[in-house]
């Protein structure tokens, strides 16, 4: 302990994003070695190595500022304590010793490295007992969320993250496969970061073709059953849509159900699968006339967080880089508040192609891709390559039906239904599976 704690500078840094008593245990201890310096985690240093945080960068920041104790905030950009620590050379760095394992022990090897260089210490304080930021996490989940907070999600992840991962979804279950499903990948906890309500599962779910034959009546049930139950952004399939003038009430009806975007394709006529290519009949919409809707679409939303995202179809029809190229810039001149390329070819170049020379126009607008055809192709590759958001668009449907499938024959083959036991969650498993079922 020091006699002049004043003359002392101790750095603590926390996300702070659900703020408990082991928060306020650590910066009590902070307060007594000396003045207290918060290195408050941006969103995108949060998202690095977990989820994105319920509050943003600047209500967390009014939080910690509030607590006693905290003389002054600064932003910690990265997970790696480093940058900070170098730039204010703190006498002390407080922290919970929770960190001692997991994604944030080689950070903690780190701050001890760099400390040394100037005689600081670390100092940790005893984990708190009986506080869990997992399950505060957990009861927020199972509380839900508001309309209002789910839109505004995805314009947070797209300016946290390197890159955002959607998957699809076609009723609630498929949403809380989504919602729940996480793996930890060398310490790093991965998990999908949104849901794209998608036209072609959606459709195929009901035993319909993919032609626009559901109608948007039917598709606002499907989506009801997924927001009662999750809590992500998503992203809706709004295939061409439509005129103009039925646009704009989708645009409305998305928005104020908390929808965060819609993607719409430049195809007029009767739809097709774009993965059909150039194999059945299908036609690209003018320049000017799907520009049009995109403005009158922009027009009728209330708020600024709601996205609109141009599909560009130019690769699948064979109109090339140049064409797509040309639309995008038109169509963001025209409101679009992302652009979409899609292609039906199982080699990525010609994506990857449009990709970088979109980004060498400078078009400040996020990039989409869809890698359904080209699937080899990881998310890093398309990060690189300037690719903002990866949909995998009709997975969870394509896994389910061949499993099904098989599961009906074995019955019918045996004549009994033990032969399939080995392939099949248990009874007491599925009625656990949702919550407040048992």
């Amino acid at each position: 302990m020091v006699s002049d704690k004043g003359s002392k500078i101790v750095y603590v840094g926390m996300s702070a994003d659900l703020v408990h008593p082991g928060h306020l245990n650590v910066i009590k201890r902070a307060a007594e070695l000396g003045e207290v310096t918060v290195g408050l985690l941006t969103d995108e240093a949060v998202a690095s190595y977990k989820r994105l945080p319920y509050m943003n960068f600047e209500q967390r920041r009014m939080v910690i500022e509030s607590i006693k104790g905290v003389s002054r905030v600064v932003p910690q950009t990265t997970l790696d304590y480093v940058p900070n620590l170098r730039a204010l050379k703190p006498d002390y760095v407080v922290h919970g010793d929770d960190w001692r394992s997991g994604v944030q022990r080689s950070v903690r090897e780190r701050v001890i490295e760099v400390l040394a260089e100037w005689d600081g210490e670390l100092v940790e304080v005893e984990y708190t007992k009986g506080i869990s930021s997992t399950q505060l996490n957990k009861a927020l989940k199972e509380i839900g969320t508001t309309p209002d907070i789910r839109l505004r999600k995805l314009r947070r992840l797209l300016n946290a993250k390197k890159i955002v991962r959607l998957l699809e979804v076609h009723n609630g279950l498929t949403g809380l496969i989504v919602e729940d499903t996480h793996v930890e990948v060398n310490g790093v906890k991965k998990e999908f970061d949104g849901m794209w309500a998608s036209s072609l599962t959606d459709s195929t779910a009901k035993g319909k073709p993919d032609i626009e034959a559901v109608d948007l009546t039917s598709r606002m049930h499907t989506l009801n059953d997924v927001l009662e139950v999750t809590t992500k952004p998503i992203v809706f399939d709004g295939d061409t849509g439509g005129k103009p003038e039925h646009f704009v009430f989708t645009v409305k009806t998305l928005e104020r159900m908390g929808i965060s975007a819609v993607i719409i394709e430049d195809k007029v006529g009767l739809k097709r699968n774009s993965l059909f290519g150039n194999s059945v009949p299908q036609t690209q919409d003018s320049i000017e006339a799907f520009a049009h809707k995109i403005s009158a679409g922009k027009k009728a939303q209330l708020t600024n967080d709601f996205m609109i995202i141009a599909r560009i179809e130019s690769l699948v029809l064979g109109s090339g880089v140049p064409d797509a190229l040309n639309r995008a810039k038109a169509y963001i001149d025209a409101g679009a508040d992302g652009i979409m390329i899609h292609s039906a070819s199982k080699n990525p170049s010609e994506v990857i192609k449009f990709c970088r020379e979109y980004r060498a126009l400078d078009l400040k607008v996020p990039l989409v891709a869809v890698p359904t055809s080209y699937n080899q192709i990881t998310e890093d590759e398309l990060a690189d390559a300037g690719v903002n958001m990866v949909i995998y668009a009709n997975h969870l449907l394509r896994s389910a039906f061949p499993a099904m499938v098989q599961t009906a024959q074995l019955i019918l083959k045996h004549g009994r239904s033990s032969d399939v036991d080995g392939d099949l969650m248990p009874v007491d498993d599925i009625i656990r599976l949702i919550p407040g079922g048992f």
